[in-house]
């Protein structure tokens, strides 16, 4: 929601990031569009309007900004933590447009279970525009990154940004930014080959815990946390259903408020997928304007700017959660790491220490149970991990952002072996979900002084709706050694 004018224009005079995302300037003696922290001159307040997306400024014809550049500006990952239908087809939409899917409006209603005019009036009176100019929006804007931070032939930019051809490609973006695709690429002012694709988010940002919470579950041959800089290896499939494997380095700038992002030569066509899945798993798109004055409740001291470690693969996540039942996080991560050493692709990269991609969930459906439990895996997690892979591998059961979420924690209830604490923990790091509880947490209940999962839910209820990120404060404030409370197991 953007603020009313007068707090606006203080916060363009201000350069206030914390309005990064959730405020743009349109200015009307120049028809640009800006980010409140655009450090070009500030215009005079009667040539400004005020917008809540990008998708709302070029609906108002104004174009973006070649200096601060909207299209890296933080999202609102977490509008509405009911996830209203209108949402959901906003996430399906980014979900589809940064893949290179083409995408079809009346798929997605069909999918929401809603008619495709109903779907047109509660997306325009929830974002403002209409589905079709904010799918118009999201193509350009990733267009426009991909000129601007790669080195990418267009035609490929194009493709990677849901164009079926060329020309209808270089026809919209001339419309829209009155500028074609090569004169913008020739007006960067640098060769974009080893530039880092650049990420912003929204001040302030908690860096450290995020950093120790990977570097604590790395696993070898496929992580590495050094410093700012977190690496490491994935997969991904090309709007084609090719699988291309590579690595990614993703270095937190926290000067400008930045992630500067580096990915593999082999990961080329599907990098609007790429930069997605990396600003889920840093959580990029968090408010702490809105967390914040909730995580204050807390009884635990408030550090400015938690974030919620996301999920680069929603399918790992999962596999990682069940195998987390009942054991220490240094334990689940040496059960991982054996499910890797076996069934993991080996991936060349440039770094010594990245040589593996995590076992996809063909890979362990198809598994023998008793090879898997010779890793050390016991007969009941064995159940738990191929039911997953076997919903996941046929397509039934889809672990990202845009999946319903009843309907998907549902389905997660019904498989054998995952109980209550893995489905919320599911949906707290895959499903994005900011407001999941996982009432049984042993640590939880520890931070909270009780051995009561319900006084402790009671009291959960006034961190509503970002229990989620006050799950991670109580983790990091616990005494060491938490547990998860037993699963029930068939």
């Amino acid at each position: 929601m953007v603020p009313d004018a007068d707090a606006a224009y203080r916060a363009v005079l201000a350069r206030d990031a914390r309005f990064d995302g959730r405020l743009f300037i349109g200015v009307t003696s120049t028809g640009v569009y800006c980010r409140p922290v655009c450090r070009v001159r500030a215009p005079r307040r009667e040539h400004c309007r005020f917008f809540a997306s990008p998708a709302q400024a070029e609906a108002a014809a104004f174009r973006p900004c070649l200096k601060c550049r909207p299209e890296i500006a933080p999202g609102l990952a977490h509008a509405d933590s009911s996830r209203t239908l209108a949402e959901t087809a906003a996430r399906l939409i980014d979900g589809a447009v940064h893949g290179g899917q083409a995408v079809a409006l009346p798929t997605i209603a069909a999918r929401l279970g809603v008619t495709d005019r109903h779907l047109r009036r509660i997306f325009q009176a929830a974002h403002g525009v209409a589905p079709q100019g904010y799918l118009g929006t999201q193509r350009l804007l990733l267009a426009k990154q991909l000129l601007t931070d790669t080195a990418l032939p267009v035609t490929q930019v194009a493709l990677a940004s849901g164009y079926a051809s060329l020309r209808r490609f270089n026809a919209a973006f001339a419309e829209r930014y009155r500028l074609n695709p090569s004169r913008l690429r020739r007006e960067r002012g640098r060769g974009a080959a080893d530039a880092p694709l650049r990420l912003a988010y929204r001040p302030p940002y908690d860096l450290a815990p995020l950093l120790d919470f990977f570097a604590r579950r790395a696993l070898a041959g496929i992580e590495q946390v050094e410093g700012r800089v977190l690496r490491r290896t994935l997969a991904a499939a090309s709007p084609k259903g090719e699988r291309l494997a590579g690595w990614i380095e993703a270095r937190f700038v926290p000067e400008r408020h930045e992630v500067h992002l580096q990915a593999a030569p082999s990961l080329a066509p599907v990098l609007g997928a790429v930069l997605q899945r990396v600003r889920r798993l840093l959580d990029l798109d968090a408010d702490p304007a809105r967390i914040d004055p909730v995580l204050a409740r807390l009884p635990v001291p408030l550090r400015p700017g938690t974030r919620l470690p996301g999920s680069i693969d929603g399918f790992e996540t999962a596999v990682r959660t069940v195998l987390g039942q009942q054991v220490t996080v240094q334990a689940a991560r040496t059960l991982v790491q054996r499910l890797v050493a076996r069934y993991g692709e080996p991936v060349e990269t440039p770094y010594g220490g990245l040589t593996h991609l995590f076992p996809g969930a063909a890979a362990i459906a198809a598994a023998e149970p008793e090879a898997i439990g010779r890793l050390g895996i016991v007969r009941q997690r064995v159940r738990a991990l191929q039911a997953l892979a076997a919903e996941v591998a046929a397509g039934r059961l889809v672990l990202d952002r845009g999946a319903p979420l009843p309907a998907t924690l549902q389905a997660l209830q019904a498989l054998p072996g995952i109980g209550p604490w893995t489905v919320q923990l599911i949906a707290m790091r895959a499903l994005e979900w900011p407001d999941a509880w996982p009432a049984s947490d042993i640590g939880l209940l520890q931070a909270l002084g009780t051995r009561d999962p319900r006084q402790a839910a009671r009291q959960a209820e006034a961190w509503q709706p970002w229990r989620s990120y006050a799950v991670m404060r109580l983790w990091q404030g616990a005494q060491p050694g938490p547990r998860p409370r037993k699963e029930p197991l068939p």
